[in-house]
């Protein structure tokens, strides 16, 4: 379980750069509903006591004339603005307005559809392949989205449900979906963005851990640890089950890893066979 600010909230681990300003935020919350949640409590406890029917026989038309409820909710109002003001804003125009630098950064397509998450990475030449748009009625699910006419698709790298990320090195990644909203969810990331057909999302993070061992989830390639991707929104008969798998690797094991999985040439033509000797 993970405490920020003393206060136990049960979080996910952290493992992005950006998490800890968001949990402290999340901690920040909690604080000020546990002192509205105690306040609120003693103040109903005290009217229970304070007007009760045997103390008060008689009623009284004249109602309360003091301004303690007035300023209560004043307090409450100033505390939600320095909240909105002081903290919040300022976390979100960072995330929002500081997108990191292409060319520093591992960018990433993200393909939600029913109920599969698509992920390609530009091949060596670091361009995309166009994606294919489908025929009407084609059925697609599962199918290799990249254009196989475009030859700056044919290094790039596909992969269904497996996400890889090098640790310390921002990654962008590019949202879309095939067919419904979906919501791509990051949770140990603190990254949650809806995937919405016919719009390309940015989403940008940087990882500041690779996976611990303890982070083994069933379905993870090559039963290596990693961390889940869930799709947050419903999107369909079988959502549960929409579940992708994240592996932070050191930079060497990403490009390990892309190397891997990176198409192979086809194999090279079968030289001739020489003519035979004295043939005529």
């Amino acid at each position: 379980m993970q405490t920020t600010l003393g206060l136990p909230l049960g979080l996910p681990p952290d493992a992005s750069t950006h998490g800890p300003e968001l949990d402290q935020l999340n901690a920040i919350v909690h604080w000020f509903m546990l002192v509205l949640f105690v306040g609120w409590g003693i103040f109903f406890l005290y009217c229970l006591i304070r007007f009760r029917r045997k103390a008060n026989p008689v009623a009284s038309y004249g109602g309360a004339k003091g301004h303690f409820s007035t300023y209560g909710e004043a307090g409450v109002v100033l505390v939600e603005v320095v909240l909105l003001v002081a903290f919040a804003v300022p976390i979100w125009a960072r995330r929002v307005n500081v997108p990191p630098d292409k060319s520093q950064a591992v960018q990433v397509h993200v393909i939600a559809e029913q109920f599969i998450w698509n992920v390609i990475y530009p091949g060596k030449d670091g361009v995309f392949g166009r994606l294919k748009v489908p025929a009407p009625g084609e059925n697609v699910a599962g199918k290799n989205p990249i254009d196989p006419a475009d030859p700056a698709g044919k290094d790039d790298v596909w992969t269904l449900n497996q996400l890889h990320l090098p640790v310390g090195k921002p990654a962008l990644i590019y949202l879309t979906s095939k067919d419904v909203i979906h919501s791509f969810f990051l949770p140990v990331m603190r990254v949650k963005q809806d995937a919405i057909p016919g719009q390309m999302i940015p989403v940008y993070f940087t990882p500041s851990q690779v996976n611990p061992p303890d982070a083994t989830l069933p379905g993870c390639a090559a039963k290596k640890t990693c961390w889940e991707i869930a799709c947050a929104q419903l999107c369909g008969i079988t959502h549960a089950a929409m579940r992708g798998f994240l592996t932070i690797d050191s930079e060497a094991d990403f490009q390990k890893w892309l190397d891997t999985n990176a198409p192979q040439p086809p194999p090279a033509a079968a030289p001739a066979p020489a003519a035979a000797a004295g043939a005529t």
